[in-house]
């Protein structure tokens, strides 16, 4: 029989930031730079489970040097969004989703699972308490970022006994700074994201900074993100630094990397083929080659490129470079089966459009 859902207790910021400072932050908050007053916090003890569970003035948190977390990396992390609905209602896009992710990256991690309602209601009652932070930007919302660490002070390598569960909000605009309306992209040339058997499908903090020195290499030849291969054969398209890929074909099809463990199972990757199949497109999930990309790019078969995830949502691919030169996708812009799929998916988010999924959980 499962466990009773944790009740969370609240206890309000004594200082929470003033009126028209907020407004300030609100009207141009960028990307995960401003937070919200409060944050939801859980703790995890071997032999008691998860208790605890409480909505607090966000603050700094006291670790111990000798934390688990920093010595041996056992930590995860999710994304998703709040929206604001026409109503002034708030809801989010496939929480459900995000949860059963988190439980897959715990068990990837040697890490407890929690219960799926548990995460669901810790962000519930955290957006209904710093529902006030939701921007003013045009196309803003509030981003969700659930993550959980080892906390157990301990020198040793063994899963810990100890963990701190946290929820915290950020107001967001758009996620890329350029504006451009397309990305470039560099070809990773030394670096693999993941190998057969490693963290790839997890959403764990090691696999974004072993991309780190790689995203670097791609600023310095002018471009917005890098693009992995695999790390067998250094041939076949992966993904993003932070986003899943697609590529659209001049007979209108789509493709996509297939998942094989070493691709994060992206939530918007998902909702975008669901949305393109029921439109009457043909999906693949099959292996894609750089020099195929390469090839179909300049002769026309490949007419669009796009990147999606749940920060950029849906981001037009324009130049591709690499050491052997670039090519460009279709006119180098935004195309219009990108484009298109994108407006669905934002309209379903929103509110705008009907949602025959279940994919959007209102807020009360």
């Amino acid at each position: 029989m499962a466990a009773a859902p944790l009740s969370f207790a609240l206890e309000r910021n004594a200082g929470p930031v003033a009126v028209a400072d907020r407004a300030k932050l609100l009207a141009d908050p960028g990307f995960g730079r401003v937070f919200t007053d409060h944050m939801a916090v859980v703790r995890y003890t071997e032999g008691k489970g998860w208790h605890d569970a409480r909505i607090t003035a966000r603050k700094p948190l006291m670790l111990d040097p000798a934390a688990a977390v920093l010595h041996y990396a056992q930590e995860i992390f999710e994304g998703l969004k709040a929206y604001k609905l026409a109503d002034g209602s708030f809801a989010m896009f496939r929480p459900d989703a995000n949860a059963r992710r988190f439980n897959a990256s715990a068990d990837r991690l040697a890490m407890p699972q929690i219960p799926e309602e548990t995460f669901l209601e810790s962000i519930r009652q955290l957006v209904r308490v710093d529902r006030d932070w939701f921007p003013t930007v045009e196309g803003g919302s509030l981003y969700i970022r659930p993550f959980m660490f080892a906390s157990e002070v301990f020198l040793g390598v063994k899963p810990s006994s100890e963990y701190l569960y946290i929820v915290i909000l950020s107001p967001v605009g758009g996620y890329f700074k350029s504006g451009a309306p397309a990305v470039s992209l560099w070809i990773s040339q030394n670096y693999t994201r993941a190998a057969p058997g490693g963290t790839g499908a997890a959403k764990c903090g090691g696999n974004y900074a072993s991309s780190l020195v790689a995203q670097a290499e791609a600023s310095k030849h002018g471009c917005d993100q890098v693009v992995f291969l695999d790390a067998a054969e250094h041939k076949w398209i992966e993904e993003l630094g932070g986003m899943n890929v697609f590529f659209v074909f001049e007979d209108g099809s789509i493709q996509t990397p297939p998942l094989s463990g070493t691709i994060l199972p992206g939530i918007t990757r998902d909702s975008l083929m669901t949305l393109a199949r029921a439109e009457g497109l043909t999906v693949r999930e099959q292996p894609y080659s750089i020099d195929q990309w390469r090839a179909d790019a300049k002769s026309g078969k490949v007419t669009e490129a796009f990147a999606c995830g749940t920060a950029a949502v849906v981001t037009p691919i324009g130049r591709v470079k690499s050491p052997e030169g670039e090519f460009v996708m279709g006119s180098g812009g935004p195309g219009q089966t990108t484009m298109r799929i994108k407006q669905k998916l934002v309209d379903i988010q929103r509110g705008v459009a009907p949602d025959t999924n279940g994919w959007v959980h209102k807020i009360d």
